[in-house]
């Protein structure tokens, strides 16, 4: 019965392994994404902010999306017409960016050394 219970258990450490394999490629797949997004496709869309559709005044968020897509394909000009904050935006995306990669590669590195059986130092003897 305790080995079923550890088999259970490091079949559960091998799909974690996977979740943190799958969610560190889709995270360094964002900006090649955001890369292939076409601005003016973008620029010719309506806003979806409310304050923006209520008083008609822009936001401090307004264009935000655009000034990132623009930082992405490294048209700053633009980017800085689009919204000022994008001064202050870009760069924490890019640092939010980085740490989620590494937290996950450490998640991923830790999985390995728990698959190197960890649990079978563990059996309880009857």
């Amino acid at each position: 019965m305790a080995a079923s219970k550890i088999q259970m258990a490091e079949n559960w450490l091998r799909s974690k392994k996977l979740f943190y394999q799958v969610m560190m490629i889709g995270t360094l797949l964002v900006p090649i994404i955001l890369y292939f997004v076409p601005l003016d496709w973008l620029e010719s869309q309506q806003t979806i902010c409310l304050f923006k559709n209520l008083t008609g005044h822009d936001c401090l968020g307004c264009g935000t999306t655009r000034a990132v897509i623009s930082a992405v394909h490294l048209n700053f000009k633009n980017a800085w017409s689009y919204n000022y904050n994008i001064l202050f935006v870009f760069p924490l995306l890019i640092f939010y960016w980085i740490k989620l990669i590494l937290y996950l590669y450490k998640k991923c590195r830790c999985q390995d050394n728990t698959e190197s059986g960890i649990f079978s130092d563990h059996i309880p003897t009857v």
